[in-house]
């Protein structure tokens, strides 16, 4: 770099110099500002050498110091020595990683923009094709862990479009960048050290170890911690494939639900119409009321008909206010907000199973 620079300015004042009728050493001021020159842009050099990748100083060799001490961690927490020998050999900054992370659409879109993108015509026609090829499976876990099969076939869509998008991004590196970058630290090194805990039980190979870009992975895009607290072995192979075998895909999936408090015997909800301003709204549990006190406050059905006489608890939502799709609610859509916060992911999931449901 050093030689290049030299080169370059000497090139660009001998030029200058055979130009006039002076010699170099006749102009004594040249060589002071080729000097000069050549400290500017060493100065410029070492700088853009070592630039942070980003205005709040992250870079390659903070990361390199951050993942010395995440290893160091990681040896204190009972991890096979060759494990983190493994683990530690590729990981690698993904400043792309902390850019998405920062970058989250700001764009307000509306429920029926989401359901369209979410939930096309095209979804769900392969949805009720692998609702019926694997049929025999999902209604044996159905059975065992009390979640209907449309459920768990209409997660597995919505997350990963049924196995064919999981992500490409090294979960390592991914988490220990985002860990790294500082904002949700804890979060992130949590689930880094969960990661290592996956390869330590041969769940999966290193090389294979991947997700998106946030580090969720498989075909259930569990965060690693979910991996350790749902994940199952149904085929009884000795690891939780939630990357290749359906199986344990479709029982994981069906396992976080039950876990979670779904009810076997309910559905997710239905939407409303007004027929005048309701007192409140919301998924706080403080709103959930029966369905006989939302009808006398002038909930109806979709359709103008009364509510059933059902005994049974529901919240009203409004993901887009009074003027767009209204919701009455069940505990299992209380449930399905646990796996994501979004009302409108939940919508979709509960949409999806009706379709599936209704076989188109």
């Amino acid at each position: 770099m050093l030689v290049e620079i030299i080169n370059r300015l000497v090139a660009r004042l001998m030029v200058h110099t055979k130009r006039s009728s002076y010699s170099l050493l006749d102009k004594p001021l040249n060589v002071a500002v080729l000097i000069s020159s050549i400290t500017l842009s060493l100065s410029v050099s070492a700088y853009a050498e070592n630039k942070p990748s980003s205005d709040n100083g992250l870079s390659e060799e903070g990361f390199k110091r951050y993942v010395a001490q995440l290893k160091n961690e990681a040896a204190a927490k009972d991890i096979d020595k060759a494990t983190l020998e493994r683990a530690f050999m590729d990981i690698t900054f993904r400043p792309t990683v902390v850019k998405s992370d920062k970058s989250q659409p700001e764009k307000k879109i509306t429920l029926d923009d989401y359901l369209a993108t979410r939930v096309p015509d095209w979804k769900v026609k392969q949805a009720v094709e692998q609702y019926n090829e694997h049929k025999a499976l999902l209604d044996e876990i159905a059975e065992k862990y009390g979640v209907q099969a449309r459920f768990i076939v209409a997660l597995w869509g919505n997350e990963s479009n049924f196995g064919k998008i999981q992500g490409n991004f090294s979960v390592l590196s991914a988490l220990a960048s985002l860990a790294y970058e500082g904002r949700r630290e804890k979060l992130f090194k949590d689930n880094f050290f969960a990661a290592l805990r996956i390869l330590d039980e041969g769940h999966i190979d290193v090389k294979a170890f991947k997700g998106s870009w946030a580090g969720a992975m498989g075909q259930t895009q569990f965060m690693p911690i979910s991996f350790l607290n749902y994940a199952v072995d149904y085929d009884g192979d000795g690891r939780k494939d939630i990357w290749g075998t359906k199986a344990d895909v479709f029982a994981s999936i069906a396992n976080y639900l039950s876990s979670e408090g779904w009810d076997s015997e309910g559905t997710w909800g239905r939407q409303v119409t007004l027929t005048k301003p309701v007192p409140f709204s919301g998924l706080s549990k403080s709103n959930m009321k029966p369905l006989s006190f939302w009808n006398s406050n002038g909930v109806r059905r979709y359709n103008g008909s009364e509510l059933p006489k059902a005994n049974v608890d529901a919240s009203l939502i409004m993901p887009d206010g009074e003027k767009g799709r209204i919701y009455l609610v069940y505990n299992n859509f209380h449930t399905l907000m646990k796996w994501n916060r979004s009302s409108y992911f939940g919508v979709s999931v509960g949409y999806l199973s009706e379709r599936i449901k209704r076989g188109y």
